[in-house]
């Protein structure tokens, strides 16, 4: 389109027109995380009156989710793939509902099952081409983007120029509008010792050319800080943040034992604060996929030495892990923790990580002898390699039920293992 320029401006519009496209029964799918768009959904909640059946779709929230509050139930109805702080009350009091499934899936869905009629992202000015690009959200925003019925984008100079899958050219979009409000940032929180022990344990699994996926929050912050004596490690995750940045700047991370990709980072979104968008920023060393080709287990086990290191909220005295309800209260989400678990035990000479602290806030123990009631399988024990917490490493891959139960409880708290050795024995009749 050689007059992309004039097609910008005559679809150029305020965010109070821009969401009077949106009807009756809508479903709208909001691009993730930090690229959630930061003027959109809350002109949208302003029609609340106007509009009913409407409903409101993705992953990680960052903004207010006000089309979660109780006066607009009638003309809202959330739909979340990973709920957060802003969603998981309209979940729990039956005003949403949340879909199981994994990351690497969820594009399919928009194709199909949930299909798309409006697309609300954000994305970066238009270069001298017309190329916006999707910027620190690619993941499953690209795809919702090519299945929807109607475009709506904030252009937000503040967004990341990014390289891969990123780019949307002008004619790809419906309607703009101009944005002149940052981005969502993620703030780091000052590492705890419980974190600082798991992420030193983690790093005694990791060796010099291993490839790496890591997720969000202290755990995996922490398991950077250990890293940085290592040589020519490699990133293949569906996020990375701040972290990721330093140990490139160290020269730790260089990709250039990477089976793919070789010397690129492959990830599908970013979340990180506004040093680490500028470095990102036209960095061709950041490769952004959507998420169909990130999370492909297939994909991910074509990086030898793949190490994914994943989080939970509890594991049980089989092995297995809970990592997104909290009995049957949904907490979070499935994401990508299956994804990588998977390609990790499938790669040669990979490991699939699962981290936690031994004990929640009050000293609950965070290994259990069973899950707790209602509580979700994430991860099943046939799929989980090593167990970490603050205490040390389980190591679980063709063990006994007794000695995953003995590795597992010699990780536990202290505190709390008497106890589950008692409970091994009254439960499933194992003497340890």
């Amino acid at each position: 389109m050689n007059n992309w320029k004039s097609y910008y401006a005559s679809h150029l519009c305020s965010a109070e027109d821009a969401v009077k496209h949106v009807q009756l029964g809508n479903r709208i799918v909001l691009s993730h995380a930090c690229g959630e768009p930061r003027l959109l959904p809350g002109e949208l909640v302003k029609r609340a009156g106007e509009l009913k059946g409407v409903q409101i779709c993705h992953m990680v929230p960052m903004g207010e989710a006000l089309y979660c509050r109780p006066e607009v139930a009638e003309s809202f109805r959330h739909v979340a793939l990973f709920t957060g702080g802003p969603t998981r009350e309209a979940i729990w009091d039956n005003r949403g509902d949340y879909i199981p499934y994994v990351f690497s899936e969820i594009p399919f869905l928009f194709e199909t099952h949930l299909p798309v009629d409006v697309a609300m992202v954000t994305v970066s000015p238009p270069d001298r081409n017309g190329f916006c690009s999707l910027g620190v959200s690619v993941d499953y925003t690209r795809r919702a983007v090519d299945s929807a019925k109607i475009v709506i984008a904030e252009v937000n100079r503040t967004m990341p120029r990014t390289h891969g899958e990123s780019f949307l050219h002008v004619s790809e979009i419906d309607h703009f509008v101009e944005v002149d409000v940052p981005i969502y940032e993620l703030k780091a929180a000052e590492l705890t010792d419980v974190e600082k022990n798991i992420g030193r344990h983690v790093a005694e699994l990791i060796d010099d050319g291993c490839c790496l996926q890591l997720g969000i929050g202290g755990i995996p912050d922490a398991v950077l800080t250990y890293l940085t004596g290592f040589k020519d490690l490699g990133v293949h995750s569906e996020m990375i943040s701040d972290g990721v940045m330093k140990l490139v700047n160290a020269g730790v991370i260089t990709g250039r034992k990477k089976t793919i990709h070789r010397g690129k980072i492959v990830v599908n979104f970013l979340m990180g604060s506004r040093a680490f968008y500028d470095w990102v920023d036209d960095n061709p060393v950041i490769e952004m996929r959507t998420v169909d080709y990130t999370n492909n287990p297939y994909i991910v086990a074509q990086n030898k030495n793949m190490v994914g290191i994943n989080s939970a909220l509890e594991v049980d005295l089989l092995g297995q892990v809970c990592a997104d309800t909290l009995g049957p209260k949904q907490f979070s989400g499935v994401g990508g923790q299956l994804d990588f678990v998977r390609g990790a035990r499938m790669s040669e000479g990979g490991k699939a990580i699962i981290a936690l602290p031994s004990a929640a806030k009050g000293g609950v123990s965070r290994i259990s002898p069973v899950l707790k009631q209602g509580a979700a399988v994430t991860t099943s024990r046939n799929d989980v390699d090593y167990v970490v917490t603050d205490q040390g490493i389980a190591a679980l891959k063709g063990k006994t039920v007794r000695d995953r139960m003995r590795a597992l409880i010699n990780i536990a708290h202290p505190d709390a293992r008497e106890q589950l050795e008692k409970q091994a024995y009254e439960i499933y009749h194992v003497i340890l």
